[in-house]
């Protein structure tokens, strides 16, 4: 590794632990006491490559291997610190496993900005021994519902790798630390856009929030109605994603759903995740679905997977609590129901929903 690429990817002022750093080696030495997935990501981003290889989540797909420019990391990490005013000496936790793109990131941002970064095991229960206050934290949405007891001891936290549910945003209502749901993929590493989840008047306003995009960031439609991102700093290419995306302005956008998980149900265009928001109220400690399935007269017909035994569950009774007691349009009401005892997930913990509705139907 020659001087010239050490000083371009390291801050005089980035701690590790609370420990400061003469040289690279010594940190890397030092990393390998806290994990080996932190040392070998150290070594792969102060090598004399210019890009680090990572893969995609996998969500929709077999996941791909991609190469990532370090400089493109650079910039996305200095956005982000500049964005939420994170300039050096800012206090982090990273509780994200290093494998993926967001835990890499945060010790990116760490290592550019001149953070002083602590780092616990990854698990559900990444506040359990903290007693700390950090300024900067990353979560998944199932960390963040099981540190509601320690939120506070972080001022700032973004929240990505999964949809926000009701329960966790009415939990949010009364938390002081300010929370952020991000936008983002391994594609546009990390979050490209940011919404607040918390600080308003009532939760509904939050559910209606639009996602803001980052000062880098130029966002437009293709013919399908998603999101394409033009965000030079961070991709030579233009990316086009697979999200359903309502433009509020050039700058702001709410997400609608995944493309391909749109249901053509007699023609009416169903969005499973506008509809799983309104039925979040009736599965709080459950994890459930909708999808479409083949249909000889509509095409495709709305039904919902729950992931239960499905012995502590009478479908007709729910069938007729969800249509008395939901906002759901006559289009949007589940026709049938499926349980299974465990979802298909990714290593992400996202749901492989194809999957997991073909190993309802055998």
């Amino acid at each position: 590794m020659n001087t010239q690429n050490e000083n371009r990817l390291y801050h005089p002022k980035f701690k590790l632990q609370g420990n400061s750093f003469n040289t690279v080696s010594g940190l890397i030495s030092y990393s390998k006491e806290i994990s080996n997935e932190i040392s070998n990501f150290l070594e792969e981003w102060f090598d004399n490559e210019l890009f680090i290889e990572v893969f995609t989540s996998g969500s929709t797909g077999v996941p791909k291997k991609i190469k990532l420019q370090k400089k493109h990391m650079i910039n996305s990490a200095l956005a982000t610190g500049n964005y939420f005013n994170l300039l050096e000496n800012t206090s982090a936790l990273l509780c994200l496993s290093t494998q993926h793109i967001s835990g890499k990131m945060m010790l990116v941002r760490a290592l550019t900005l001149g953070w002083n970064i602590d780092v616990v095991a990854p698990s559900s229960t990444p506040l359990k021994t903290i007693d700390k206050l950090y300024d900067f934290s990353a979560m998944v949405p199932m960390q963040l519902y099981h540190s509601f007891d320690k939120i506070n001891n972080i001022k700032t936290l973004i929240v990505g790798g999964g949809v926000i549910s009701n329960t966790l945003l009415s939990k949010l209502e009364n938390c002081k630390t300010n929370v952020f749901a991000t936008y983002g993929m391994t594609e546009t590493i990390t979050h490209i856009a940011v919404k607040k989840l918390n600080g308003f008047s009532n939760n509904q306003e939050c559910i209606h929030a639009n996602y803001t995009v980052l000062p880098f960031v130029a966002i437009s439609q293709d013919s399908r109605g998603c999101l394409v991102i033009d965000a030079p700093k961070i991709s030579e290419n233009k990316i086009v994603t697979n999200d359903v995306v309502e433009l509020v302005s050039n700058t702001t956008f709410k997400w609608l759903g995944r493309y391909d998980n749109v249901i053509n149900s007699g023609g009416v265009k169903l969005h499973p995740e506008q509809i799983e928001q309104k039925l979040a109220s009736f599965f709080a400690n459950t994890q459930f679905f909708v999808i479409g399935v083949p249909d000889k007269v509509l095409g495709e017909k709305l039904v919902l997977v729950i992931e239960s035994s499905g012995n502590d569950i009478n479908v007709q009774q729910l069938q007729t609590k969800i249509k008395s007691e939901t906002t759901l349009s006559k289009f949007e009401v589940p026709r049938e129901v499926y349980t299974i005892e465990k979802f298909m997930e990714t290593d992400t913990k996202k749901v492989k929903r194809k999957e997991t509705l073909q190993a309802c139907l055998k």
